[in-house]
């Protein structure tokens, strides 16, 4: 139990949160109850937020980023936690990311803020503590690859034909 002092100056007892040991993943055990976090949730958080962060181009290494742009022609969605690897322990976490960074970005700059934007949502969302953000980044994603992306669709693909049915 901890204790912290109330407005009127008397002490208050607020339960401190215990670990469960064992099983996959991170929990929280309390008097009303058990909470596990797994792997998976705290991956996508910090995908989220490692996205939220201006100057990330992409998310994952190479060969990921191309297998993405398969799964694109298929139509099925990009996953979140792309690029990101995440060990949960009993309470903390630490959090690998690869990352694509745009063409003029300050790569310290740019890492800082994305270690800061990371840590701060998943100790927040997940009341985990966060060890470190190993930042790894691929590559350095320049405007001329959208502009010759765009000119390649024009040559190859033809319009769409109109609706058959209204």
């Amino acid at each position: 139990m901890s204790n912290q002092t109330t407005e009127a100056g008397q002490a208050a007892t607020v339960p401190r949160a215990r670990t469960y040991e064992g099983g996959k993943g991170s929990a929280l055990v309390t008097d009303r109850g058990t909470t596990r976090i797994e792997d998976g949730v705290v991956a996508k958080i910090a995908g989220l937020a490692a996205r939220e962060v201006s100057g990330v181009y992409a998310m994952g290494g190479g060969a990921a980023r191309a297998f993405r742009s398969m799964r694109g022609i298929v139509g099925v969605e990009e996953s979140v936690s792309q690029g990101v690897s995440v060990e949960v322990g009993e309470r903390q976490a630490a959090i690998d990311l690869d990352l694509v960074t745009e063409y003029g970005t300050a790569i310290p700059d740019l890492a800082a803020a994305v270690r800061k934007n990371v840590i701060n949502a998943v100790e927040r969302m997940c009341g985990l503590e966060v060890t470190e953000v190993n930042i790894r980044v691929d590559d350095v994603h320049l405007p001329e690859q959208d502009r010759e992306r765009e000119t390649e669709k024009g040559r190859g693909e033809q319009a769409e034909p109109e609706p058959r049915v209204q």
